[in-house]
């Protein structure tokens, strides 16, 4: 079996292109590629496939097995790896996703894809599709007693749910403790992904991420649109601005005349291989 090991700021995935390949069983194969020491690592699995309602389809498992309705890193990867295979020769794509159809914008140079623009939707704010178990219809800048740690947060679903919290000096918090804590927090009842953010100014801001399933992570895409949508909620960001990752940075809009997030940023292709034997 062929995969492609490619990127999105750091964000990396084992891409398995479906129209060529077989795979039964998605879920245990993510753990065992996954694995850094003893697979391939990376932090999923992702299937390119056929679609019946859009140009291409995405399946994404993270590395314990669970599937994930989207990512917007992975997109990006898609729309090159699709693009550069010669599956398609469009520049605006169509893309099924768990969370939906997404439509992605390549920009070429010389050839090759070198960003891509994903439109990923208007953010859910209401509780109950997050999902979030709240006394409140929205969770904006509420204060939750995670016991010891308290903290202010949003919560934000971008296909997929975000708790995003305010803070200062976020390199220093011990992130591979809180973040497993508010992840399996009983408020969430399909867990969470969380990010620390810290505001650098109204245009920028610095965010550490922990992905359900996951763990810390160098960047996500979904989780960079949630921390622009709480920003902009709680008056610390414009509606334009540039949400800086440990893997690199991210261009994000929230459009005031569609109510749709925009994402734009890198892809890149990190090797080819072929996989001989399949613990799947």
């Amino acid at each position: 079996m062929k995969f492609t090991k490619m990127h999105g700021i750091g964000n990396d995935y084992i891409y398995i292109d479906c129209f060529d390949e077989r795979v039964d069983h998605p879920e245990t194969l993510a753990v065992s590629l996954s694995d850094r020491h003893k697979g391939i690592g990376s932090d999923g699995l992702v299937l390119i496939m056929p679609s019946d309602v859009a140009d291409f389809r995405m399946r994404m498992f993270n590395p314990d097995g669970s599937e994930s309705p989207m990512c917007g890193n992975a997109s990006r990867c898609v729309g090159k790896y699709v693009f550069e295979k010669g599956l398609t020769d469009k520049t605006a794509i169509s893309l099924e996703t768990n969370a939906g159809i997404k439509h992605l914008r390549l920009f070429l140079q010389n050839g090759e894809v070198q960003k891509v623009s994903v439109d990923m939707g208007e953010p859910l704010l209401r509780a109950s599709d997050i999902p979030v178990l709240f006394c409140k219809e929205e969770v904006i800048d509420e204060w939750i007693d995670f016991s010891p740690e308290q903290y202010y947060v949003t919560c934000v679903s971008m296909g997929n749910p975000h708790t995003v919290i305010f803070e200062n000096d976020i390199d220093k918090l011990a992130l591979d403790q809180i973040g497993k804590k508010i992840e399996l927090f009983e408020m969430y009842p399909e867990r969470t992904n969380v990010e620390f953010v810290e505001i650098v100014s109204p245009q920028k801001a610095n965010v550490r991420v922990w992905e359900r399933g996951t763990g810390e992570t160098q960047a996500c895409g979904t989780g960079a649109c949630a921390v622009l949508v709480a920003g902009v909620l709680t008056g610390r960001l414009k509606r334009q601005s540039i949400i800086q990752l440990p893997g690199g940075e991210l261009q994000i809009e929230w459009n005031e005349e569609d109510n749709h997030i925009y994402m734009t940023g890198n892809a890149i292709t990190v090797f080819e291989g072929k996989l001989l034997t399949l613990n799947s």
